[in-house]
């Protein structure tokens, strides 16, 4: 308790504040008699010292020196019975003692200092005991709502209607997750603060303030909540004192009984998302039996049937290879619940998934992909910051085409792990790399050079014959049809020559190959050849 609500006491009558007045907000948790020449030795913070001074009666340096020790040490205050020994305290002693700012007190001759000293302990004592007693009844009420399924929302507003202010609870992150702050535009202060990262989330001891100064003055003062995983805050919209020690504890009673809850919360979360895990890594391998099978599954996790989605795949930039096995899943839940976090400020639903060393992302898509295609990559690149700023880790996503309905979800899951290994493939790191549909000749060249030389001079054997009359020709009127769709007058149009020459030069073509060019299979196998044609060089085109 304060020195000043202390004075108040019966015991204190008569007492004169002679010097250090600006200190009676000093905290007092223990008063001390003490007569012994070698005081110094013994002081404590917060103590209340009284004495008669009989040792320093002819002793005014030492009696100073006291003074000054008694500031260094954060002592309550000194009191002095100086009707005993000393007569009237020095000048210079009341100066010393304002410039330090520590309570100089004169005491009357009665009642006794043992007196004194035992019924301020015993005041002090019945003071600790009520807030005690408040908090073991905050305890209760707190632990009775969890108990009735109510819950930690019922626990804030119980504990706000306790505080008079708005009580909130914040993830590792600060982002809100239950409460409703008194200023609409706070959580969106938190977020800027986060990502500028002006706040040092450490563990604090009991408890740190901060301010923000927009139109008016607004104080957030944290509690931690601790976990066996994470490190949550309970934010009050208040200026809180260490010396308001009752609503401290009534403060930390919730914090505690929410702490419990919120591990409970974890462990649910945990198997929720092994479901989610499992469920997701069979869908991708094609474990399940039936289209039916897998539709009733998704159902049960929030997934319809028929919506488009859109998947995005992210994984860590090179890793840490010489970390355990339980370090880099420590690691993994850790980020993962950092981006559960962050997906909570994305406009769109978003489901996360952990499939081996990837975290990916299922995207509901309710408009037109175009539409969202910005915010949800910028919402991308926020992640990848904020992991980048509070994690260290540095995290690409590759991103796929939708999917039109949940049954196409692993083509869209292989479209943006393809995504993703060709923006590794090119040295990049924090990416976001959209899947590009591959053109043929992309396709072509992903094929070993000397199997497009084969296919190509296999297709095309009976024309590489120099002997053979006009062959040129011959390929490019093939060539001219098959870009045509096969059709003889357009061909004739590009060709400037007449349709029957066309019709005689194709036949003259099927005579060499040998097919007609009825077939589409061997219409197919000439268009790839001619492709293939474009990427070879003139001297490799023959044998």
């Amino acid at each position: 308790m304060k020195l000043e609500e202390l004075l108040h006491i019966p015991v204190f009558n008569g007492t004169q504040i002679v010097a250090g007045s600006a200190g009676l907000e000093r905290e007092v948790l223990t008063v001390n008699m003490m007569d012994a020449p070698d005081i110094i030795t013994f002081l404590k913070p917060n103590e209340l010292l009284i004495t008669t001074a009989f040792h320093f009666k002819d002793d005014l340096p030492s009696l100073l020196l006291l003074i000054e020790e008694m500031g260094r040490q954060n002592c309550s205050g000194l009191g002095i019975k100086t009707k005993r020994f000393l007569g009237t305290l020095p000048s210079v002693l009341i100066e010393r003692a304002n410039e330090l700012a520590v309570p100089l007190l004169e005491l009357p001759v009665e009642p006794s200092l043992g007196d004194i000293v035992n019924k301020s302990l015993s005041h002090i004592l019945d003071v600790r005991t009520h807030e005690l007693h408040n908090a073991m009844q905050a305890h209760r009420q707190f632990t009775h709502d969890i108990m009735k399924g109510e819950g930690m929302v019922k626990v804030l507003v119980d504990l706000s209607n306790l505080l008079k202010t708005p009580v909130l609870l914040l993830d590792p992150h600060l982002r809100l997750l239950a409460g409703k702050p008194q200023r609409q535009t706070l959580t969106a202060e938190l977020d800027q603060l986060m990502s500028e990262r002006c706040v040092v989330l450490s563990p604090p001891s009991t408890f740190s303030s901060f301010s923000f100064l927009k139109e008016e003055r607004s104080v957030l003062t944290l509690f931690p909540v601790y976990t066996y995983q994470q490190l949550h805050y309970l934010g009050v919209e208040a200026e809180l004192s260490p010396k308001d020690r009752s609503t401290i504890l009534t403060i930390e009673q919730a914090a505690n009984v929410i702490a419990f809850d919120l591990m409970k919360e974890q462990a649910l979360n945990q198997n929720r998302r092994r479901i989610q895990n499992e469920f997701f890594g069979k869908f991708i391998n094609g474990s399940f039996s039936s289209a039916d099978e897998i539709i009733s599954r998704a159902r049960e996790l929030g997934l319809p049937e028929s919506q488009r989605y859109i998947c995005a795949v992210g994984q860590l930039d090179g890793g840490d290879k010489s970390l355990s096995f339980m370090q880099y899943k420590s690691d993994q839940d850790r980020i993962a619940d950092h981006i559960v976090s962050e997906l909570r400020s994305f406009p769109q639903t978003i489901r996360l998934f952990l499939l081996d060393k990837q975290y990916v992302l299922l995207m509901l898509l309710t408009d037109e992909w175009r539409e969202v295609e910005t915010s949800f990559l910028q919402g991308l690149s926020r992640l990848q910051d904020r992991l980048q700023t509070h994690n260290e880790a540095s995290l690409s996503f590759g991103v796929s085409s939708y999917a039109q309905q949940l049954i196409h979800i692993p083509v869209s899951y292989k479209e943006a792990s393809e995504a993703l290994y060709f923006g590794g493939m090119a040295g990049r790191c924090r990416f976001v790399e959209l899947y590009q549909p591959k053109e043929v000749p992309e396709i072509l060249r992903l094929i070993p050079y000397a199997h497009l030389k084969k296919f190509y001079l296999e297709t095309f054997q009976a024309f590489i014959d120099e002997t053979i009359k006009d062959h040129r020709l011959l390929l490019q009127t093939l060539s001219v049809y098959l870009e045509t769709h096969c059709q003889l007058a357009e061909t004739a149009k590009r060709l400037y020559i007449h349709r029957n020459t066309v019709i005689y030069r194709l036949e003259k073509c099927e005579e060499l190959l040998g097919r007609s060019l009825k077939d589409p299979e061997e219409t197919l196998r000439l268009r790839l050849a001619f492709r293939i044609k474009a990427l070879l060089p003139e001297h490799e085109l023959r044998e």
